[in-house]
Parts: C-alpha cells; structure tokens; sequence
C-alpha cells in the first residue's frame, strides 16, 4: 500500500469516526515534522479536534489502525516528545477553554489546550495565577506542561507541575475513562487501577530507593506518588510521563495568590560554579527563586540586544539571581540582607523596582535563545539541555561538565535554575561533519554516566523524549525500568501512545534533523552574510521554541501579527520555517520553491520583520519569503499585484511628472466606474482606497526651497517614493525640524528608490538594480560628511540592512558606509549636541511605530526624545495590518483588519480626538484613514507645529 494511500485512508477513517480538523497534506506534516527539539519525524496525519470528547474517537482509530498517536501543546518539547510517525493531535488550536475557577478554593478546571499565560489573564481578576513559570509560558499549554512535569525558574517557591495538579480527566492508552482525584465525575473503582496498585505493592522498596530521589527528578516515571505514603496519587503520577500513558481531556489545577511584596538578591561571585557552590547556604532563606548564569551569557545579551539590554550587575563573572516574596515589605529586605550575608558572594545588590527585576529576569529568558549560535556562528543545539543534580553537587558537577564539554572540543553556555541543581545547555555538536553524530552520541553517554555520579538526573524538567530515554539505564537499574515498562503496558499494553519514550526507547541519534541539511548557497537573490551565505543555514536558526506563538504585543513586541490573527501553526514564524527547511532539504520534492505547501505558510506573512528582532534565534522570515518568491517567480509571469505594487515607485514617477498627469491619475482613481477596473488590474482589494497623489511632489517644493548653511553641516534627506508622491507635507515638517536643529539639508540630485516594494513582492534582481543606483547616489554625501536621514522607515530600514544583503562587492561596501551614515530623524536629533526639543507638555496620545522601525533600526530614541520633551504618548505593539502591499491585495483584506484590531484599532478608540496618533510610515497612516477614519501623524510633523515660528 502507498504512503498517499494510507494516509487517505487514515484520514477518512478519523473523519468518519466524528474527529474534526483531520489533516494529511504535505503542509501540515511538513509543519508537525518537528518540535523545538534535534528531531525530525513527519506524522501521517494532524488532527486539531474542536471538543474533548474526540479524543476517545482519535485513540480508537489508532488502536483499530496500529498507528501511533502522538500529542502536541504548543510543539515547544526540547526533548522531541511531541512528535511521532502517526497521529498527530494539536491541542492548543480549539482545546485552550477555562472550564471552571474556584477563587475559594484557589483551583482551576482547564482544557489541555490552555495556554499559561491566557490562563492568567482569566484567572487575574481574582489574583490567581497558576504556580510553575517555565521561560515558554507566553505560549507553553497545561497539556504539555502536565505532559513533561514543567517546572521553571520559581520551582522552589511553588513546586513543579506535577506538586501542582489536584485531579486528572484521561482516557488510558487501552480506552479506559479514568477521572482521577478532584475532577467532575471522580471514582476510584477500575480495573486498571488495580493492577497498577499491586504492581506497586509487589516493588515498594524499588520504588522506595529509586524513584523521587530529589526534586527535580523528571526522568522516568514519578512512580512516587503510587506508594501507599503518598496516597497513591495516580494523577500526580500521570504527570510527566510524556503522553506515553493517557490523553488528558482536562485538569484540576491549583491556583496560587500573588504575593504582595518581591525583592530581587543580586549575587556576583568569581565564576558560576563558585556561584553554584553557595547555593546550599542559600536555600534555607526560602527563595522563591534561584538562577544562576555567568558573564558569557551576559556577553551575548549585551552583543545582540545592545548594551542597554543588561542593567548594571554587581561585579564578578558568576551571578545568581534570588527572588524572596512575602506580604511585609520591611520584613522582606531584612531577609534579603540576611540572605546576603550567608551567600558569601564578592558584590551584591538588592533590587525592589520591578522594571529593573524584570529587565535582569530578562537576561536570564532572552539569553537563553541567544545561545542558540555559538560567538563562531555555529549552531548550537539542544539534545543535553536540562540535566539535574541535588543542589549541594552542583559545583562539583558543573567544573566537570565544562572539563567534559572541553575535552570534545564542543562549546556551550551553561545557566539554569540553581536552587533546583537544573542546568541548561545548548552545544554546537559538529553535526555537519563527518563522524559528528557519533560524536552527539559519544558525549551524552559519557554526560549521562557524570549526571548519574553525582546522584542526578536525564532530564530536570524537559522529559526524556527522543533525546534521553536511552540514556536511563545510567540512572536507573534494570528492574526500575522493567518497572516501568511494566506501568506503560498497563495502560497502554499496544503501544499506541507516543512509542519510543521513556521506556522501549528510539535511539538518541535517530531521526535528526540537522544530519538532513543540505547547503543552498548558490543563485540566491539575497546574501545572507550572518549565516556564511547559506540560505539553509538561515532557515535553520529555527530551534522551534515558538515565541512567534505567543502575544508579546503589550510589551511593544511585532512577532507574529499573522498567528495572532488566524491562530493557526501556518501563519507562524515556526511553521513557516518549518515548511521551509523541507524545502531547503529536498522533503517537498525537486521544486519545492513551487509547491503548494510553500505558498500556503507564506501568503500571509506581512514581511513586517517583526520575527528579526523578536525571535530569539534571529529568523528573519521577511527575508525568506522575499528569496522564496524570487525563486518561485523569476522569469516566470508573476501576480499582477507584483507588477502594480511591486513597481510602485515608477509608476508613482510617472504620473508625477507634472501637475496636469497627477490630475488626470487622481480623477481616474476617484472615478467610480474606474476604480474596480483599476483595482482588478493591480490585484487589489476593491474595499480599499487607492491613494490620490499630492498636487505638489515634495522634489517639486524642495526644488524652489533654499536651505540655510548650518552650524552642524549637511544632512542629505533620503526622498522615498511614498513621501515625494502621497506625502510631502512630512517632507516639509522634516526639513524644518533639521534646519531648526542646524543642518543644511540637501538631496540627491536624481530621485532615487530604496527597492522596498521590489524587495517585498520578491523582485530581487529589480530591488539590486534600485539599491545600487541608490547607493551610489548617498555615497558622495556619505563621503563628504553628511548624514542621511529617512523619513520613511521601511526605506530606511533598507539602507541600514537589506541594501548590503542585496549587493555584492564593492557595492556592498559602499552600502556598508551609507548604512553607518543613515539615521533616523530621532536618532539624529539625539546625536545633535546643542539640540532641544520643543516643548511637548500636554501631548497625550500612542505611537505605532513602523514594523520595520521597530525590527531594525529600534524605536527607543524616538521614546527617548518624546518623553524628554514632555509628552505623554503609549506606544503600541503589534503591526498596523497594512505592511506595505500585503493589506491591499486581494485576500489579505480580512486579516489586514484582524491585525489591526489587535492593538492599533482599540486603542485608537480609546484616545480621544485631542489625542495624537504618531504613525511614521506611510502605510500605517494609510490604515488609519482606511479603518479607522484618523489622520495620523509623522514624528516631524508633531515637532514641527511645536517650534517657534522662523
């Protein structure tokens, strides 16, 4: 029987069982190939059920089939528990309901699907939040934190997963119903539960010595809480064992309060195992929290987030950061001076600003991902990530583990949760070389048997998954895993759920991912420099931790406007990638750049390039969609919008040529019988507005206009398309501006074009020819002295970034000096040394700064500058929708709007008509007419009405 016909079979036997959301294409098992782990295992079929009660039925196709079924939450498992060759279940997509909260009792009823952080949102209104914090919370679900025991940084002040979870709802590998501990429908009489419990009986001091040694043992299963001391507790021991025993439906849940009161002990010692050393005398003070890290991944914060990133540290190159909480403030900074005291560290500082605790606490989340590349450029990957020792061996392990680390010659950057003896690590295993999989191999074995000598553990928090279930036999003996084995066929005696984890295990160097890469660095449209100039290298840096899942919009963050809209694993950053590398790597067939698949995860990326500043590994998926459809599109017929949109800027050059053409231009597009003709041609939505061209270009105003000499020298002020044709008005404020600063300003001689619409329709050999004019243009300027000056941000971002990527040789290096030279106008502004702003005091209002603005460039001067000058304006996150020609092309409207309404359009609403709304992009403002019937403002133009008259 074929592949393609199992696969149709297994898809109509789940969709005639009642299973809803069945899947079997190539996109969706290109997109479940992987989770945020080393492994690559397509599955026959994804299902996304829409109710609980399909769980039973998926299970009952699989056992009647023999197929593997395998569960996913948000597919962040750094272990590769959360893919499989057979079924695949996503959760997270309708399973994520609040069932119940008890703000008396302090519990919560969920589904599987729920996410942590929108678990808080709901429970916040009664000062509930659900104890155990992993890094991935933003978008980690309750499923796969019961699934792999999550813990995360405040363990110690609240207790893992499993310490956490009061009652189960599950249907057991054999289809068993088993509503276990505090659940709606609860008892105690099955047949399975007593097997399990004489199995118990019958090993009570195997279990007594072997498992629960420490806190953070993970590895295994928790068989502890089936003694009689401890209830038998089969809920609690359900929890972490990786989907191999039941499918949860829902779960109880306890709740935690708030604490009144934080304060942050900063520790600095001379390294991070003298740090790890001090841990012991640390934890009677009962902190809530305790991680350590050391100065490398401070260095890679600092290089890659910029020096304003990491607040200053007490001195040494050993840190630990020990949360204490309590309800009496005054109390709590006595401990923390007594803490202090017994820590023995060299410097100290205590921190009560929650801001500055947070940004410290960020050094900790963000490195982490940092790390995924080495300072050389080298990936560095997970597979030994989460191993654990009691507390009081953690020195010792540590100085071995980086003597072991060392004598393979591997590089990694270890940090992790200290008060727990859990440590992170990602290692540049030489997978790309020959002999490197033995090596990967050769290093955990020999990394599991220093673990084990130290009393610890595989895995602290991760689960065993792909990557450590072989190695158990280190930790241990073989009747403790016959134990096990013994447990997993009792609920599950035909194998069916998640086979290869924790016992029967898949071999740790099987079904690798970064053993399938193949290199693709020829006839590329764009450079790609950071990665050596390897498209598959750049697609790579996807290690699947899925931060583009979760809404990090309120902090001011971009990433990923399409998810938040379609909530879909297509319209990820991580699907997108994912798709991507089986592209790269051959998976979707010899012209994988034409495949359905392909085009599917990319038509509703906004190419925003929220994902280059937002991810942590540094995708930059704009990019990628732009050398997709170069490849896909070169010299072939294209969309028209490509055409009509793409080329823009000459069109806009063309009707601007003189004041009777833009005449003719705008009554044809007001004309009511034109428009749907006009729109169809350029591929555009026909709810949208076509811009009308100003009656004067702003080259035609600045042709009559002389600036004075200045004190400062020249500017020269880099003209794009859109403000010379559709909005000169910011041409003229921001001459004003620079010329009230002490600038000469001038442009160039020419007009001239960045290529920004070439580049983001995938026009690549055009947006070459654009860039280089353009660069030779600045560059006498440049030469000269001059700054340039955007106004436009999605230009200015090309200058500073996608014009080097573009060009070659000598063309690269001059892009090189022109992207030193160019600045934004608030940037300028803050380099000018004897500038003040005017007086902004009563400004009130919010800023949508550019997506692109945002990604390069950073929107923290324009903060800077608008705070100093006395206003008070919010600055929003998320992306207008419009990016440029995607929210005007037809089928993009309906998620143009969507985007939209995640911040830009709510808060519109919320400010009042005396309220300004900064938007310096041509296309948010654009959106703003079109949604919201608001004229937004450019930076300029807010200083410019504030200056005192010349």
């Amino acid at each position: 029987m074929t592949d393609h016909r199992e696969h149709g079979e297994l898809v109509e036997a789940l969709r005639a069982a009642g299973v809803g959301g069945v899947d079997g294409s190539p996109l969706a098992r290109s997109m479940y190939s992987s989770d945020a782990s080393l492994y690559r295992v397509p599955p026959r079929v994804v299902v996304t059920p829409r109710d609980a009660g399909e769980l039973p039925a998926v299970l009952a196709v699989c056992r009647d089939a023999g197929v593997p079924l395998t569960m996913r939450g948000a597919g962040t498992s750094i272990a590769g528990n959360a893919v499989g060759p057979g079924v695949v279940v996503d959760v997270s997509r309708h399973l994520n309901r609040v069932l119940e909260i008890d703000p008396e009792a302090g519990t919560a009823l969920v589904e599987p699907g729920i996410v942590q952080a929108r678990l808080h949102r709901v429970a916040a209104g009664h000062g509930l939040r659900f104890g155990p914090d992993p890094s991935t919370r933003t978008r980690a679900t309750l499923g796969g934190m019961i699934g792999n025991n999550a813990c995360g940084s405040r363990a110690l002040g609240y207790g893992r997963t499993s310490d956490n979870v009061l009652g189960l709802d599950v249907v057991t590998g054999s289809g068993e119903r088993l509503r276990l501990g505090d659940v709606p429908g609860a008892r105690a009489d099955s047949v399975l539960l007593e097997r399990l419990r004489g199995l118990v009986g019958q090993n009570l001091a195997l279990v007594r010595t072997e498992f629960g040694r420490f806190g953070r043992q993970v590895s295994g299963y928790s068989l502890e809480h089936l003694l009689p001391e401890k209830g038998f507790d089969v809920a609690r021991a359900l929890v972490g064992s990786e989907g191999t025993l039941a499918l949860t439906l829902a779960a109880r849940v306890r709740m935690v309060r708030e604490p009144a009161h934080r304060v942050l002990a900063v520790l600095g010692y001379g390294s991070m195992a003298e740090a790890a050393d001090a841990v012991p005398a640390i934890l009677p003070h009962g902190p809530v929290a305790c991680e350590g890290l050391d100065s490398r991944i401070v260095n890679v914060v600092r290089e890659r987030r910029g020096a304003g990133a990491v607040p200053p540290l007490p001195s040494g190159s050993g840190w630990l950061l020990v949360e204490l909480a309590g309800p009496e403030p005054g109390a709590l900074r006595s401990a923390a001076r007594e803490l202090v005291a017994a820590s023995g560290c060299a410097d100290s500082a205590l921190v009560e600003d929650m801001a500055l605790a947070d940004a410290l606490w960020r050094i900790r989340e963000d490195g982490s991902g940092l790390v995924a590349r080495t300072p050389a450029g080298e990936q560095a990957h997970a597979g030994w990530e989460d191993a654990a020792v009691p507390p009081e061996r953690l020195g010792a392990y540590l100085r071995e583990f980086e003597a072991l680390l060392a004598g393979y010659g591997l590089f990694g950057v270890p940090y992790g949760h200290f008060g727990d003896g859990c440590i992170h690590v990602r290692i540049d295993f030489p997978f790309g070389r020959a002999g490197g999989t033995r090596v990967f191999r050769d290093f955990l074995n020999d990394a599991a048997v220093l673990a084990a000598r130290h009393g610890g553990t595989m895995s602290g928090e991760h689960g065993d998954g792909r990557a450590r279930s072989e190695l158990l036999p280190h930790m241990y003996s073989a009747e403790a895993l016959a134990l096990c084995s013994a447990v997993k066929d009792v609920f599950d005696p035909d194998d069916v759920l998640n086979p290869g984890i924790v016992v029967r295990p898949a071999a740790v160097d099987g079904d690798l991912r970064a053993v399938q890469t193949i290199p693709l660095n020829r006839g590329l449209g764009l450079a790609y420099r950071d990665d050596r100039g390897d498209l598959s290298r750049a697609v790579h840096r996807c290690t699947g931790v899925g931060k583009c899942r979760a809404d990090n919009t309120g902090a001011g963050g971009v990433m990923c406007p399409s998810y938040l809209a379609t909530r879909e694993e297509k319209d990820s950053t991580r699907g997108r990638a994912r798709v991507l590398q089986e592209v790269v790597s051959g998976k979707l067939g010899p012209d994988g750049w034409r495949s359905e698949a392909l085009h599917d995860v990319l038509d509703l990326c906004l190419s925003c390039k929220g994902c280059a500043s937002d991810c942590p590994t540094g995708v930059d998926m704009a990019s990628y969609k732009a050398e997709a459809l170069h490849r896909r599109y070169r010299r072939r017929i294209r969309p028209r919008s490509h055409y009509a949109l793409g080329m823009l800027p000459r069109w806009t050059r063309l009707a601007a040529r003189a004041p009777a053409t833009i005449k003719a231009v705008n009554a044809a597009l007001r004309s009511r019988a034109l428009r749907p003709l006009l729109a169809w041609g350029a591929g555009i939505d026909r709810r949208r507005t076509l811009p009308a061209f100003a009656p004067v270009t702003f080259r035609r105003w600045f042709a009559s206009h002389r600036s004075p000499e200045g004190r400062h020298g020249d500017v020269v002020l880099f003209v794009d398309s859109f403000t010379d044709a559709f909005s000169p008005e910011v041409g003229r404020a921001t001459v004003r501006v620079l010329e009230h600063a002490g600038y000469r300003v001038t442009v160039t001689e020419r007009p001239v074009c960045c290529g920004i619409t070439w580049i983001s329709t995938g026009q690549l050999d055009g947006a070459r020819a654009q860039a280089r004019r353009t660069v030779r243009a600045l560059l006498p300027h440049v030469r000269r002295g001059a700054r340039v000056v955007g106004m436009e941000p999605s230009c200015t971002g090309v200058l500073r970034s996608d014009a080097e990527e573009l060009l070659r040789g000598v063309d690269a290096a001059a892009a090189r000096e022109v992207a030193a030279a160019t600045r934004t106008l608030a940037e300028l502004l803050a380099e000018t040394p004897d500038w003040t702003p005017p007086d902004l005091s009563g400004v009130t209002g919010i800023a949508q700064p550019h997506c692109h603005h945002h990604a390069v460039m950073g929107w923290a001067k324009d903060a800077d500058l608008l705070r100093e000058a006395g206003a008070d304006v919010r600055r929003l996150g998320s992306c207008c929708g419009l990016a440029g020609n995607f929210g005007v092309e037809r089928g993009h409207h309906e998620v143009s709007v969507a985007v939209a309404e995640q911040q830009l359009l709510p808060a519109v609403r919320e400010t009042g008509d005396g309220g300004v709304v900064l938007a310096d992009g041509f296309s948010c403002r654009t959106q703003l007419r079109e949604l919201a019937d608001r004229d937004g403002e450019h930076l300029a133009q807010l200083l410019a009405r504030r200056l005192p008259e010349p």
